[in-house]
């Protein structure tokens, strides 16, 4: 095979080329390159509100509920995922499957997009904490980036689930 990547060829000499049709798990550094974003991106923002004269809006109790329900969501479909596909060794629909994994992805990319500016709106009124209202807003998006966390990480774990077992031969 003319072109591979064999031993001594390329940086990641021993691995095996990823599969045709096949997807890369999501790169860590690329979600903390993403929350950072999303960190400058909460704090220009509330900045800029404030220095147009504005009030920077408050994360509300709502969208911690929704957030909390998305995680529980997706990490009930991790679960159920990772039974059928890893434990027992059920075949799925291909279909569902590529579902399964772009529904993972994507929570984990949305997920540390919000982690970071809510942890940059956070950051914003840390300097004003001793009032009620900064506190108050410092709480719920501290909490708001926490649960935002868990997206990231039941996301991951949905799209580690969608994973097709290594031994081929052990399948039923």
């Amino acid at each position: 095979m003319s072109g591979g990547t064999g031993p001594g060829r390329a940086p990641g000499a021993g691995k095996e080329p990823p599969r045709p049709g096949s997807v890369r798990p999501t790169s860590r550094r690329l979600l903390v390159a993403i929350v950072v974003l999303g960190a400058a991106i909460g704090w220009t923002m509330v900045k800029a509100i404030e220095s147009g004269g504005g009030v920077a809006p408050m994360v509300s109790w709502l969208t911690l509920v929704a957030w909390g329900f998305l995680a529980a969501l997706l990490f009930a479909a991790a679960r159920n995922t990772h039974q059928r596909i890893q434990v027992r060794r059920e075949r799925v629909e291909p279909s569902r499957a590529v579902f399964l994994l772009l529904i993972g992805k994507a929570s984990a990319f949305v997920g540390a997009l919000c982690t970071g500016v809510y942890a940059g709106f956070a950051l914003s009124f840390l300097g004003a904490v001793s009032a009620t209202g900064p506190r108050n807003r410092v709480i719920n998006a501290g909490a708001a980036a926490l649960i935002s966390v868990l997206v990231v990480t039941a996301g991951l774990l949905l799209e580690r689930a969608c994973r097709i077992p290594d031994d081929p031969e052990d399948t039923p």
